[in-house]
């Protein structure tokens, strides 16, 4: 393969990659506390054996965007939003995770959990506890949890130490290499979730920009395949 064909490869496999977050991203428009995706394309330049430079197309670098989704009532007592910057820590398998999903609730042993099971740390990250039969839980602006006018506990929010090294696990947890630091700029909102920041219609927009881009690119390479294969029969004969 010639280096237009290796370029040509490159930039289609960006492409590839970048339609499945486009994917993601709208089929996750309804999630909550997920956060829209991007991909960031650069540039590889590489110097041949012959002295000219190749230029090839990458697209690793993942690029999240935090924004603030549009926080909806719901009224029940154990959903909560974050206003502001911030996560909650919930506690998994594989050790602490961050995430805007905020829809929780007691298990069996009274531990606030989310939807998977996963205990919602404080701000000391230890799991949050709610007892039972104690009167209605109310939630303060800082995450202070009362029954009957006694406070009981706190849900921490958190703020991960390095923002852009969030590595995304699954659609709403996030794991921060460099650990996280309790924020104190953000407030709590019971009875309210955020939902998903995809816009569904610019995602369907560039999603068709995509595919028109990448059939473009697949049309260059047939029709270098084409040339290529005229040539050597010509050279042959």
């Amino acid at each position: 393969m010639d280096n237009a064909g290796y370029a040509a490869l490159t930039r289609q496999s960006g492409l590839k990659r970048e339609m499945q977050v486009v994917a993601n991203n709208i089929a996750n428009a309804a999630t909550t506390g997920f956060k829209q995706e991007g991909l960031i394309f650069s540039e590889y330049i590489m110097r041949s054996r012959g002295g000219d430079s190749l230029s090839m197309a990458s697209a690793r670098v993942a690029d999240t965007s935090y924004s603030q989704g549009e926080l909806t009532k719901t009224g029940n007592a154990f959903d909560l939003a974050i206003e502001g910057d911030g996560f909650f820590m919930v506690q998994t398998p594989e050790g602490n995770r961050l995430t805007r999903a905020g829809m929780f609730t007691p298990d069996a042993q009274g531990n606030l959990v989310t939807a998977d099971g996963y205990p919602v740390l404080d701000l000391g990250e230890a799991p949050v506890f709610v007892p039972t039969g104690d009167g209605p839980v109310s939630v303060a602006p800082d995450g202070t949890i009362s029954a009957n006018g006694q406070p009981i506990g706190q849900v921490g929010l958190f703020a991960p130490n390095d923002p852009q090294g969030l590595i995304r696990e699954g659609s709403v947890l996030f794991r921060s290499d460099a650990g996280a630091e309790p924020v104190e700029d953000a407030r709590v909102l019971q009875g309210f979730l955020e939902a998903s920041n995809v816009d569904p219609i610019s995602q369907l927009a560039r999603m068709i920009e995509v595919q028109r881009a990448y059939e473009m690119g697949q049309s260059f390479m047939d029709a270098e395949d084409e040339r290529i294969r005229t040539a050597m029969k010509t050279f042959i004969k």
